[in-house]
C-alpha cells in the first residue's frame, strides 16, 4: 500500500475541509436554512446559523470556507466562527469569534455582499440595509453600524477575540455572503466612514 506524505498545503486543506464538514453536518444549520421567520409571539428556539472553520491559503479560495490574504496577521489554520440568530423582534444578531490571529491589536470586520475569492476585493462592498446610491460608500448616513454590520475585534495576547453586532433588520435573500477581516479599526468620519484598511481574510457565510 502506498503512503501519502502530508505537506503543509495539504494539512491546511484537510483542516479547512474538516471545518466545512463539521458545520454542514450540524443539525442547526440545516434547520435554520429552511426555518420560518420567528414572530414576536412565537415560542421555542429562534433560527440560528453557525459556520466554524479555519483559514486556508488563498490558493484554495475556489473551495475553502475561509481564506487568508495576509498570513502574518491571519495565519493558515487560524480559527474563525460566525453565528447568526434571527430575533423575534425582526432583528438579527451576529457574533464573530477568532483565534490565533496577530496578538494585541484591533481589526475591523464587516459583513460583505459577495463570497470570498482569490482577490480580497472579490467579497464586494459592505452589506447595507439601505444602500448608498454613491459607491464606494463613505457617507456616515449610510456607512454606519446601524445600517451595516460592524464586527471590529480587539485581539488579546493569544490572538483571540469576540464581537457581537445586533441590528433591527434582516438580510435580503442572498444579499450577504461573507465576513471580511480588515487591518484597522473601522473609521466613522465623513469621507472615510466604514473604511478599515486592507482586507486580511474572508470567511464565507450563507446568511439567512
Amino acid at each position: 500500500m502506498s503512503r501519502h506524505k502530508i505537506t503543509p498545503r495539504s494539512k491546511g486543506i484537510l483542516l479547512a475541509a474538516a471545518g466545512v464538514l463539521a458545520v454542514a453536518g450540524a443539525a442547526g444549520i440545516t434547520a435554520s436554512a429552511s426555518a420560518d421567520e420567528p414572530s414576536k409571539d412565537a415560542k421555542g428556539p429562534v433560527p440560528k446559523l453557525v459556520v466554524g472553520t479555519v483559514f486556508a491559503p488563498v490558493s484554495a479560495a475556489q473551495w475553502a470556507q475561509a481564506v487568508t490574504y495576509d498570513t502574518a496577521q491571519v495565519p493558515v489554520g487560524a480559527r474563525v466562527q460566525v453565528k447568526e440568530e434571527l430575533r423575534r423582534d425582526g432583528g438579527t444578531r451576529i457574533e464573530l469569534r477568532v483565534r490565533d490571529l496577530g496578538a494585541d491589536r484591533v481589526y475591523g470586520a464587516h459583513v460583505h455582499t459577495k463570497p470570498c475569492g482569490k482577490l480580497p476585493a472579490d467579497a464586494g462592498p459592505h452589506y447595507q440595509d439601505k444602500a448608498d446610491p454613491t459607491q464606494p460608500s463613505v457617507d456616515p448616513a449610510y456607512a454606519n453600524a446601524d445600517n451595516e454590520v460592524w464586527l471590529d475585534l480587539a485581539a488579546n495576547k493569544d490572538g483571540s477575540a469576540r464581537s457581537i453586532a445586533t441590528v433591527d433588520w434582516r438580510f435580503r435573500d442572498g444579499g450577504a455572503r461573507s465576513v471580511v477581516i480588515h487591518e484597522q479599526a473601522t473609521a466613522t468620519h465623513a469621507g472615510h466612514a466604514g473604511t478599515a484598511g486592507p482586507r486580511l481574510a474572508c470567511v464565507n457565510v450563507p446568511f439567512m
